[in-house]
């Protein structure tokens, strides 16, 4: 029990972020995270390090948040799970309502995986470390697609 409490302490808050991402409300993300680290509990021992310990959480905590929606009886898509809102150094033109719709048609139009690598660094507040290992892909990746991602971005912009 030692071991997970550890591992409860070390990546709770990441995944609660992840999750604040994904769901955009504080009270799901919270209510989904306790559900994903009860269940890490009972499937500790199916952990086979393929990954990181915080990519197989995020992984448990983005299942956990579809079968929540599926049981809120929304709709689900990756689109929906990805989607949120745009806050980067674009921030003060998100004042002006006409450019800041510009901004979000950009940020929604972007193909993934630019586009949760932008979210979760940005909304999610992650280090390029812990987004590539949600990946499987090298720090260098996360880096080079989160900036295309704001390149695009502001391409797609008038």
């Amino acid at each position: 029990m030692t071991d997970f409490d550890a591992v409860y302490q070390r990546y709770f808050k990441d995944v609660y972020k992840y999750m604040l991402v994904i769901s955009r409300n504080e009270w799901v993300a919270e209510e989904v995270t306790q559900e994903s680290f009860f269940k890490a509990l009972n499937k500790l021992d199916d952990f086979d390090g393929r990954s990181s310990l915080y990519a197989w959480l995020c992984q448990i905590a983005k299942n956990t948040y579809i079968d929540y929606c599926r049981k809120q009886k929304k709709l689900v898509s990756d689109e929906a799970l990805e989607e949120a809102y745009y806050t980067d150094e674009l921030e003060q033109m998100l004042q002006d309502k006409e450019t800041a719709a510009e901004i979000y048609r950009a940020m929604h139009d972007l193909e993934e995986p630019y586009k949760e690598v932008f979210l979760l660094r940005i909304f999610g507040e992650l280090p390029f470390a812990q987004i590539a290992a949600l990946f499987h892909k090298t720090e260098s990746w996360a880096r080079v697609t989160y900036h295309r991602a704001r390149l695009k971005i502001k391409e797609g912009m008038p």
